[in-house]
Order: C-alpha cells, then structure tokens, then sequence
C-alpha cells in the first residue's frame, strides 16, 4: 500500500527532504495537453482546408476535455481523498468521500474483513481547484470500507452536496459507471501531497496480491505515475470525462514479490509478475450500484458485487 502517513513534517523526516514533494498547484498541472501547431508546408488550398479541419478538431477536442484540478479533493490525516457523487445523487443527500481501505482511522481491515455503516467523526479538508484548504468536512460514519477485492472506504459527512457548494462553491467528483478502458489518459490527484501524476492506464491486473490482500482487476499505470506515501486514496480521473475511474492504492517500491508494499501481478494461470516502480489503483465502477437512494449503500442491490460483512 501507498503507507499511510502521521504527517507531513513526519514524512520529510523520514523521506528526506528531496522526496518529500511540495509542488505548487500551478506548477505541475500536466495534465491538460497542449497542442502544437504544426509548420507550414505548403501554402495550398487542400493543405489550408486540412489544416482548418484539424484546428477545428483539435478545437473541439479541448473544449470536450475536462480540466483536471484539486476542486472536489480532500487532505486526510494520513492519505488523500475525493468527495463523490453516483450519476443519480441529489443536492439534498449527504455528501460523501472516497478513500483507501487501508486509509482508515480503525486500521487495516483484515482479509475478508468488511466495515459496514459505523460511526466516525473523522474531518477532512477540502480543497479548491488550486490546491488551496478552503474549510473542513467531518464525517457521520464509515458507510463501507475494505481491503477484500478491492481497497476502499466510503464515508459518509454531516453535509450535503448542496451544502458543501453552497458554502465552497466546489462540487462533487462524479463516479464513472463503466469499467475504465486501456490507454486511457488520466490523473491522480493528491490531497494530501496537492500534487497531481499524469499517465495513462496501461493494462489491468487479474489478481493484485499485497502481504495477506488479494485484489481483483486492478489498474495498472503506465511508469510515468510515480506516486509515494500519502498519495493513498487519491482520486483517478479520465482526463477526457473528469469523471474518477478508480482510486489510488499502491505500487511495488522494493521489487519484492507479493510483500507488503511491494504487490506481484497473478494472472489466470497463477504466473507472478513483479514490476518494481510500477504503482496501481483499484476501479470504482463497482461503487455505483451499491449506493441507492439517499446515498445509503445497499449491498443487496441489483449489480453490486462489493464484498458483504
């Protein structure tokens, strides 16, 4: 797992102050493209109306795109974070936020372990789109949380969206209802860290297996995403869509196989693959169906294949 951290000053201690990231929103937004324009060559009709046509496309291209920034992310005490919303949310229902299993304040939950609509008080600081803490969100309960087949906690706040934007103006991260597709171009984006990473995702993992966790049809991005400690629980978003596709939750830092912080790849046939430097998310499609209406999970609902307690 991404580890968990105590604190920031904590982390550069034992980081060092080299590896301890402390970029400005505005330095590093690489994830909106830019665009090139290409050198003249020749000055003719067809080579005119071409390139019309391609500045259109790339035009509408960028006007499709969503611009990916900090608005919507929240900073735990020790990861990072989103507040999301089902495409069928209201204004009116408690908010909600999106983090690591293994993020949460009772610890790791144990393999097969599921925790299911209990209090917590726990507060998150919510962020602007620069990055910038803009108030403090507190939570009612854990609504679901585990690190069985997937690795992820779910809390439920004190706020509804309409409150939250009310207050902010910042609204909620909306959950894809698809399962994410290969080569996709997307962004973690840390709260914790106010750091984003840029890549793609490079394939998906059948079995993702960490220490005593197994995980099933993880993300795996391609080497440009090189997320540290306190990056747990960060949001993945579609750079197309600006819709969150999975949720950050680990890498091989050591090239050990299958140990804690260090995940192997199992594919159908029980092959192990170690990609050391190489770090992954879990998909939150699943997510989707078990919500219903009010956001309150209901794991008996059509399609939801979440782990039950």
């Amino acid at each position: 797992m991404k580890k968990p951290l105590v604190g920031a000053l904590f982390t550069v201690l034992l980081l060092g102050a080299g590896t301890a990231p402390a970029v400005a929103a505005t330095s590093h937004d690489a994830s909106a493209p830019t665009t090139k324009a290409a050198a003249p060559q020749a000055v003719t009709a067809k080579a005119v109306t071409a390139e019309a046509i391609t500045a259109k496309a790339v035009t509408a291209e960028a006007i499709t795109a969503k611009a990916v920034n900090f608005a919507g992310t929240v900073a735990l005490s020790n990861c990072s974070g989103s507040v999301v919303r089902t495409p069928d949310s209201q204004p009116s229902d408690p908010a909600l936020v999106l983090s690591n299993g293994h993020c949460m304040e009772s610890g790791f939950p144990g393999p097969g372990e599921v925790v299911f609509d209990q209090p917590s008080t726990r507060s998150f600081t919510l962020l602007n789109a620069s990055g910038s803490g803009v108030g403090t969100l507190r939570a009612s309960k854990i609504a679901y949380g585990t690190m069985t087949d997937t690795d992820i906690s779910v809390y439920q706040l004190t706020r509804t969206y309409a409150q939250i934007e009310s207050t902010y103006g910042i609204k909620a991260l909306e959950l894809n209802t698809a399962h994410p597709v290969q080569g996709t171009a997307i962004t973690v984006v840390s709260g914790y860290w106010k750091r984003t990473y840029s890549c793609n995702v490079d394939g998906f993992v059948y079995r993702l297996k960490e220490g005593e966790w197994t995980w099933k049809d993880s993300v795996r991005y391609t080497s440009a995403c090189r997320t540290i400690g306190g990056t747990s629980g960060s949001p993945v978003i579609d750079n197309a869509t600006g819709k969150v596709v999975a949720v950050n939750n680990t890498g091989n830092e050591d090239g050990q196989r299958c140990t804690d912080n260090n995940p192997c790849e199992v594919d159908e046939n029980g092959n192990v693959t170690v990609r050391q430097g190489i770090n992954y998310a879990q998909e939150t499609y699943g997510i989707v169906p078990c919500i219903g209406t009010g956001n309150k999970f209901d794991l008996s609902r059509p399609g939801c294949a979440l782990p039950k307690p």
